[in-house]
């Protein structure tokens, strides 16, 4: 069965970064899988402890209200590669134009600006 100590104990990522002045100076963490589970600190191991503490918070939150808690490790083969998007008629010929200019199809030509637009690498 899966309870508090199965969910704690799994390897989630950490995004971490470094705060600006502008910004109160310190560390910043999260855990995308867990949305609004942040936290940050004075350096990084205060940053991160202050996290393990959001993250024990956030899963019990969810255990207590009977609510799934996502666990880490979804492989692309999650994924169907199909998105239906709706847009704007004016953004569809846009791009439509676009993809004619480059000389490809609009689908690619979505995919590569979509791409660029996240940093992928692929």
């Amino acid at each position: 069965m899966k309870d508090f100590d199965y969910y704690v104990n799994l390897d989630y990522e950490i995004k971490l970064r470094k705060l600006s002045d502008d910004e109160g100076s310190g560390w910043f963490a999260q855990i995308s899988l867990l949305p609004g589970c942040m936290s940050d600190g004075e350096t990084i191991e205060e940053c991160l402890a202050n996290l393990e503490d959001a993250k024990r918070g956030w899963i019990e939150t969810c255990i207590e209200l009977g609510r799934p808690v996502p666990e880490p490790g979804k492989t692309t083969s999650d994924f169907s590669g199909q998105l239906r998007v709706r847009m704007p008629k004016s953004l569809h010929q846009a791009l439509s134009e676009k993809a004619k200019e480059e000389n490809v199809s609009l689908n690619q030509f979505i995919l590569y600006q979509l791409s660029r637009g996240i940093g992928y690498k692929g």
